[in-house]
């Protein structure tokens, strides 16, 4: 039997005296979509980083058929288009929201249109391109969900959660869960109003508690939304759901939630809404599992500020949360923003559009292994079709010591680690498998160059079938 271990070795080398410049960031175009017939166009899905390092997403038309794609592409830019969806009545069509990647490697998403009735599918993919359609919503099953707008998130028990616009006992919506092999369960059918919320069109995230939070965009009507403003929902893996939040709208409250949650290292859930807030321009908010809420910060919708968020929010390894805003900004062509999560916000990035730049993401960030933030815009490029992003912004560094190893662990056959890292530095990772004799050699592909600070989580893949050794990073400025 062969035994797995890794020791830590600290790094030595610590390059002192390095300002920190919150004004240093860059926004890169890493594609500019096409279209029809050999790649997508105008994605409103964010990215999701696969195991191998490279983005995942979907582009809500073009391919072959114009009903959407499925891609890859490297941090670097390199794209592949996988799959070209063909529609009903055996595939799906105009896929509106991004993928996860499941624990057996491959990837799972939904689609809004297409089936076999017309209402939309469950699919899985593979990082090749294998694809398979899991399930077809629709009316030929009685009270079932139809219309999902919302991605799927994989529960702790293996299987796959979701929600529908539309459906249900009540045509309010459903929440539905679906293993990996295609088994649908309908776990719960939207009241609406004046109990409940209705239409979410947003996903789940699972809490450190093991339900599951979301959002729906109507809800119980006030004095401010006569359809409800939304609402914010908890439910049981097995199905039990308690309505923890109604929004008040404008001007004291947020309104009309079409994004999902994020639980913050705090152990609130913190997320944002389209509408709302002092001027009708959005806001972001922070609710406890209880349903405690508070409203962080109202968009201006001014030249300066954004408006009208579409998107859910990123942690960020400097415990900041990150997104996006639909407009607004300088050019009224939508920004990427910071907050705190007591509530101090930055204005980080004006979208210009095109021809040289993305405009209106819709889709929210994904900070990848580099350290970078990564994302979509359904507008502008060099065809004005829309664009993959990568944003790079210096990250205040994390309150331990610097440039020292601080996590490494088994992931499958990878090997993966954690370092505090401070901006302007570049990290190689290097072993040799005694600690006092041989040359410590760079381990090929884990190098991290202009890192932006923070923690930065490196993998070494397949590093895990090396035999017994030691790791460090050789850092230089």
């Amino acid at each position: 039997m062969k035994i797995f271990h890794i020791s830590l070795v600290f790094v030595l080398v610590v390059v002192a005296g390095r300002g920190f410049d919150a004004n240093a960031q860059t926004e890169t175009n890493v594609h500019s979509f096409v279209g029809h017939p050999n790649d997508g166009l105008n994605p409103e899905a964010g990215l999701v980083q696969g195991s191998d390092g490279n983005f995942y997403g979907t582009a809500s038309g073009g391919g072959t058929s114009n009903l959407g794609t499925v891609f890859r592409i490297s941090p670097g830019g390199n794209y592949t288009n996988l799959y070209s969806f063909v529609g009903p009545p055996n595939d799906g069509g105009a896929p509106t929201v991004g993928l996860v990647q499941g624990s057996d490697g491959n990837f799972y998403g939904t689609t809004q249109q297409g089936g076999t009735d017309y209402a939309g599918t469950v699919f899985r993919i593979s990082r090749s391109g294998a694809y398979t359609n899991l399930y077809s919503f629709g009316t030929s099953t009685l009270y079932d969900g139809l219309g999902p707008q919302a991605g799927l998130v994989q529960g702790s028990d293996g299987n796959f959660y979701g929600t529908t616009a539309t459906g249900g006992v009540n045509f309010n919506g459903t929440v539905f869960r679906i293993s990996p092999g295609g088994n649908y369960t309908n776990l719960y059918s939207f009241v609406g109003p004046p109990n409940d919320g209705n239409s979410p069109v947003a996903g789940l995230v699972q809490g450190r508690d093991g339900n599951f939070y979301g959002t729906a965009a109507g809800g119980a009507p006030n004095a401010n939304c006569p359809n409800g403003c939304g609402t914010v929902f908890r439910i049981s893996p097995g199905g039990s759901y308690t309505n923890l939040y109604s929004f008040g709208g404008t001007p004291n409250d947020a309104g009309f939630p079409v994004a999902g949650l994020v639980q913050g290292s705090d152990g609130y859930f913190y997320g944002t809404t389209e509408e709302g807030g002092t001027v009708n321009g959005g806001a972001v908010f922070r609710i406890s599992p209880g349903g405690s809420e508070t409203n962080l910060y109202s968009f201006t919708g001014a030249m300066i500020d954004g408006y009208s968020p579409e998107a859910g929010l990123v942690q960020g390894s400097d415990g900041n949360f990150y997104g996006t805003a639909f407009g607004g900004g300088t050019n009224n062509l939508g920004i990427v923003f910071r907050i705190t999560p007591g509530g101090s916000y930055t204005n980080l990035y004006p979208f210009a559009g095109y021809p040289n730049d993305g405009s209106h993401p819709v889709a929210g960030l994904v900070q990848g292994s580099d350290g970078n933030f990564y994302g979509t815009t359904e507008d502008g490029g060099t065809n004005d079709s829309g664009t993959v992003f990568k944003f790079s912004v210096p990250l205040n560094p994390p309150p331990w010591p610097i440039n020292q190893i601080t996590g490494i662990q088994k992931s499958g056959t990878n090997t993966v680690l954690t370092i505090p890292s401070i901006a302007g530095e570049t990290y190689q990772l290097e072993y040799r498998g005694s600690l006092t004799s041989g040359t410590w050699s760079n381990v090929p592909g884990v190098s991290v160059t202009n890192s932006i600070g923070a923690l930065l989580t490196l993998t070494n893949f397949a590093g895990a079938n090396q035999p017994q050794g030691f790791y460090r990073f050789d850092i230089t400025p």
